[in-house]
């Protein structure tokens, strides 16, 4: 993982809406300046959603995600309606993007309904002016614009972005400390990392460190007991990768505030609380209760793999019961998870707060218990409440 490089779940995601031959695919290359996607006049061109990173000031780095038309129909428009459905999870901004010769129909109607529902600012895009005469004056949350002539696209840019200012960024481990604190992070060097880099969350946590003006002090576990014994003052905090929790535990002294970038990540993402109560439902599992472990990414499996050989271990030997256990990786999730009783997410780190969010409701919703791996371990190695406690003030 670059220290250069934003990740797609750190980059606002910013999706076009509407039915087939609104001009969508053409409002999003005259909007990121690129021949992105195929442009023609036959209804249904765009197939599947298509994602194009982008810097757009003042916003910064973002996700451009052109959508198959809404209005497709057959099995297949209802699959790639399916997927546009799907995008919604992950968009931060939508643009609804409108032929401006025709009436607004069922089809925006619906879409509107969607963003509203889910909170999603959005924009009115009546597309094609360039063949009216005359074009009107547009209303609150509207704008006219032209694909073809690139008319009104730098006003819809400015537009979007003030959609975007309303929305504050938030810390991931920054606020924990203060300028000068001296920070220790632990992270094992195991089959399962990435060799020459770290992992995401760590990354993350790293540059958010160092922008609250913190000191970083990066130690594999075995180093860590000479780390703390060569310091001058002890550290205002100790971040440890779940996995070796127990171990850090131990050698870390009670006094100093511990806990684990998993954990972090699901106060970031807006799920702590929930995945906390969800990790307390593992003294209610019964033989035989289906568990979900769900994964946002999709990697090699290796012997020691946290989802399908560790996480299944500790459950068996925390709750002594023989569960079914099943598994979800990726970009699907599934929609009836009624069948569960209980799920046990990853970090999220390579999904938007709103995908890792929409998957949250999805199982609370349904009232199945949701929590998260880090929280998962720390429940099962009895220090859930120390690694929590600092957070949930």
């Amino acid at each position: 993982m670059s220290l250069q490089s934003t990740p797609s779940a750190n980059r606002i995601h910013i999706g076009f809406f509407g039915r087939r031959n609104a001009g969508k695919s053409g409002t999003v290359n005259a909007f990121t300046g690129q021949s992105l996607a195929i442009v023609s006049a036959t209804k249904g061109t765009t197939t599947d959603p298509v994602y194009k990173s982008m810097e757009l000031l003042p916003i910064g780095p973002v996700m451009i995600i052109d959508t198959p038309g809404y209005d497709d129909e057959g099995a297949l428009g209802e699959m790639r309606v399916k997927k546009t459905l799907q995008v919604l999870r992950k968009t931060d901004i939508a643009v609804l993007v409108v032929d401006c010769t025709e009436p607004l129909g069922a089809c925006e109607e619906e879409l509107i309904a969607l963003f509203k529902q889910r909170e999603i600012p959005y924009l009115v895009a009546f597309n094609k002016s360039d063949l009216l005469e005359t074009v009107p004056a547009a209303g609150a949350g509207e704008i006219y614009i032209s694909a073809k002539t690139g008319e009104g696209m730098t006003a819809l840019k400015e537009r979007v972005a003030a959609l975007r200012s309303e929305q504050v960024a938030k810390p991931l481990a920054g606020d924990l400390v203060q300028a000068g604190d001296t920070v220790i992070l632990v992270v094992p060097i195991d089959t399962a990392a990435p060799k020459g880099r770290l992992i995401l969350p760590q990354v993350q946590t790293i540059r958010d460190l160092l922008d609250a003006g913190a000191q970083v002090l990066v130690v594999k576990e075995n180093e860590l007991a000479n780390a703390l014994a060569n310091l001058k003052a002890p550290p205002a905090l100790v971040i440890t990768d779940s996995q070796v929790f127990a171990k850090v535990a131990q050698i870390v002294p009670a006094a100093i505030p511990l806990t684990s970038f998993s954990i972090l990540m699901a106060r970031y993402k807006g799920f702590l609380e929930t995945a906390v109560a969800g990790a307390n439902a593992l003294e209610s599992l019964k033989a035989g209760d289906r568990v979900l472990i769900a994964e946002g990414c999709t990697h090699h499996r290796q012997c020691e793999d946290i989802g399908t050989v560790k996480i299944p271990r500790w459950l068996k030997q925390y709750t002594g019961k023989d569960l079914v256990l099943e598994t979800c990786s990726g970009g699907e999730f599934p929609e009836d998870v009624s069948g569960y009783a209980l799920i046990i997410h990853c970090g999220g780190c390579m999904l938007t707060e709103r995908e890792v969010k929409y998957r949250m409701h999805t199982a609370t919703a349904q009232g199945v218990p949701f929590t998260n791996y880090g929280i998962f371990i720390a429940k099962v190695t009895g220090i859930l409440e120390r690694a929590t406690s600092m957070l949930l003030k």
